[in-house]
């Protein structure tokens, strides 16, 4: 082929010419392995006449065969085979050879045609940029435009996205931080009993939220600046206002219930409170019946005042809350001022007039502080009574302005009541986060749903003290505790909030009954609830101890809602082996079926238990037939003279 490029081209042979890749004789080393290569042949190399001044040059293979030895590294050169270049030797230049026209082939793709430039040889033409999937034609201007908008666009989304993130951490943050600032802006103070025995049907009150509220008359610090006297009328403090606030579970209601300053009560032994310094001292106060209720928070503090209460109400007291007179000025201030209203002018013979105007009206901190401090007004003719009614008026009308949103949606408002509600209360179980939760969860409440009621009353003793009406009482808080209507109160779902309530039947004067035959269960598997309706104390804590020792699971103890002179296994539907396996335990017991008890029995102790326990029936075994009764858990009548507020009344009186 090249011999046909020479003659065409006219240039000479390559035998005319030196061939400058010719040959040059091998140089061998004596004392290593050759350092050159030469042709597959074995024929030797013609002579010629050597070029001057040449050096030695390893040889160049010009066969297309591969050389023996090809892959294997082969030795350095000796330094003596130093390299020389050759002569340029010119060659006759000549026309460009002529190509054959290209055709691609038929099956080939759009883009491998696309490569020839221009489609003709020798025509320059437009070149496909880029490497285009199989198919592919190339994009247009308008089609890049619209790539590189969309690549603008997603750029821009994640940016966005990114600044999103960014915004909803240091928001996060800056919540957390306020939330943080704001709970260690509350007085903690140690006040919560919640292991107390005085507790009743705990299993019944479980996720409810029970509240003390307590209103101090303390005339140290900036109290004595708000018209509350100095420390000279009077040291130390009292519990000027006393209001139990129970949510339940569902959250479809909210009960107050307020406590007579004067009311008579009977005081546990208590450590003393020394109100100066928020602390508890080292002096102790024995127990003592005819006490004051005020007088009890006055010697025992928080501490002593949450036994007192929890003993009357049976209600698990899981938070604190005490505020003094300069706290509740600077609420109402922030909120811009609470409406009242008002029949008949208000004066004090203590403090003065208050309301000198009759209907409705809007009134400052200073003024509303004296509006429920109040106890002198001769047109009420019925001293802490009528203060009371005040109380819970202004609160039903604080309420309704929350729920009207003129302070859950102002910012300013808002952020001014919490930090001045922060600011001057002193709390246990108390925190910003739990009160906001709390309050998004009664967000559906209206204000008929929530109602206030007063600690009924039957006169004085020698010293002043109001007698509570025992009885009564009992009613008002099993009512609370068994989620029963109130008088007046108006839920959203009244339907839904009575399915607690149990038959209504009156149970017999005997214990006779359907017996059931059940097999025995292994006593590890059943959860008891002991209760104390025996009225004699320590009975339920020993009850608990002697069935414990036979495996049964204690949930708690605690007294019953009532009395009993038999003792009763209480359970709820599906329970019926667990409940008989307890019986046959406890001597003399009959079986109840109940709602709301869950996977828990309840043993109530009735008066005639001789306080012995028998070992269980044997896990698997037949129980004896056990005597079953009918509920006896029903509404109980409240008093016809029950004082009731609700807080959707917003009538003047």
């Amino acid at each position: 082929m090249s011999d046909l490029v020479d003659k065409v081209s006219g240039r000479p042979s390559r035998g005319d010419i030196d061939d400058p890749t010719e040959t040059i004789p091998k140089v061998t080393d004596t004392n290593g392995p050759s350092t050159g290569s030469h042709r597959a042949s074995n024929k030797p190399a013609p002579e010629r006449r050597p070029a001057p001044q040449r050096a030695p040059q390893v040889p160049v293979a010009k066969s297309n065969a591969t050389p023996a030895g090809a892959g294997r590294t082969e030795p350095a050169a000796p330094a003596a085979a130093a390299h020389v270049p050759r002569p340029f030797i010119p060659v006759a230049e000549s026309a460009p050879i002529p190509l054959p026209p290209f055709t691609p082939p038929a099956n080939a793709p759009a883009s491998d045609s696309a490569r020839i430039i221009g489609g003709t040889q020798g025509t320059a033409g437009p070149v496909v940029v880029g490497t285009p999937g199989k198919n592919a034609t190339p994009l247009t201007r308008l089609a890049l435009s619209k790539q590189r908008r969309r690549k603008r666009v997603r750029v821009i989304g994640r940016t966005l996205t990114a600044l999103v993130a960014v915004m909803a951490l240091t928001l996060t943050g800056l919540v957390w931080a306020y939330l943080r600032s704001t709970d260690n802006a509350f007085a903690q103070v140690a006040a919560l009993d919640e292991d107390s025995t005085d507790v009743v049907d705990p299993i019944g009150q479980t996720g409810d939220e029970t509240y003390l509220i307590v209103g101090t008359d303390t005339r140290a610090g900036a109290n004595s600046e708000v018209g509350a006297g100095t420390v000279e009328d009077a040291e130390g403090a009292r519990s000027d206002t006393v209001m139990l606030v129970n949510i339940p579970a569902n959250r479809e209601r909210v009960v107050a219930v307020s406590f007579p300053r004067d009311l008579d009560v009977q005081r546990p032994v208590c450590q003393g409170w020394d109100n100066d310094t928020g602390k508890y001292t080292n002096e102790t106060f024995p127990a003592a019946d005819g006490d004051k209720l005020n007088a009890t928070y006055a010697l025992g503090g928080p501490k002593c005042l949450v036994k007192v209460i929890q003993k009357m109400s049976g209600l698990k007291i899981g938070h604190f809350v005490g505020m003094d007179f300069s706290g509740f000025e600077s609420m109402v201030n922030e909120v811009g001022g609470v409406e009242v209203c008002t029949t008949l002018p208000l004066n004090d013979y203590e403090l003065g007039p208050i309301l000198t105007q009759t209907g409705r009206q809007t009134i400052d901190g200073e003024t509303a502080l004296n509006y429920v401090r109040a106890r002198n007004i001769e047109s009420e003719g019925n001293g802490d009574y009528g203060r009371i009614k005040r109380q819970q008026r202004f609160l039903s009308s604080l309420l309704r302005s929350a729920l009207s949103n003129k302070v859950l949606l102002d910012p300013g408002k808002l952020n001014g009541f919490i930090n001045a509600f922060t600011r001057d209360t002193f709390v246990e179980k108390v925190n910003t986060k739990d009160l906001v939760t709390l309050g998004r969860s009664l967000q559906n409440v209206d204000a008929g749903a929530v109602t206030f009621l007063t600690i009924p009353t039957a006169g004085t003793t020698e010293w002043g003290n109001e007698i509570p009406r025992d009885d009564d009482i009992d009613a008002i808080f099993k009512s609370i505790i068994d989620d029963d209507p109130l008088p007046g109160e108006e839920r959203s779902n009244s339907e839904d909030s009575t399915t607690s309530s149990t038959s209504t039947t009156t149970p017999p004067n005997s214990t006779t009954g359907t017996p059931v035959l059940l097999l025995a269960v292994e006593p590890s598997e059943i959860t008891l609830q002991i209760s104390n309706a025996s009225g004699m104390s320590g009975l339920a804590a020993s009850t608990a101890t002697s069935l414990g020792a036979y495996g049964f699971g204690i949930y708690s103890v605690g007294n019953y809602s009532g009395t009993s002179t038999s003792s009763v296994i209480r359970y709820s539907a599906g329970h019926e082996s667990d409940a008989a396996t307890v019986a046959s335990a406890v001597p003399g017991a009959v079986l109840e079926e109940t709602a709301g008890l869950g996977s828990i029995v309840e043993v109530v102790i009735g008066s005639e238990f001789a306080g012995s326990i028998n070992a269980p029936t044997p896990s698997g075994s037949p129980l004896t037939s056990v005597a079953t009764q009918p509920s006896s858990s029903s509404a109980p009548v409240l008093p016809a003279d029950l004082d009731v507020t609700n807080a959707g009344d917003d009538s003047c009186s």
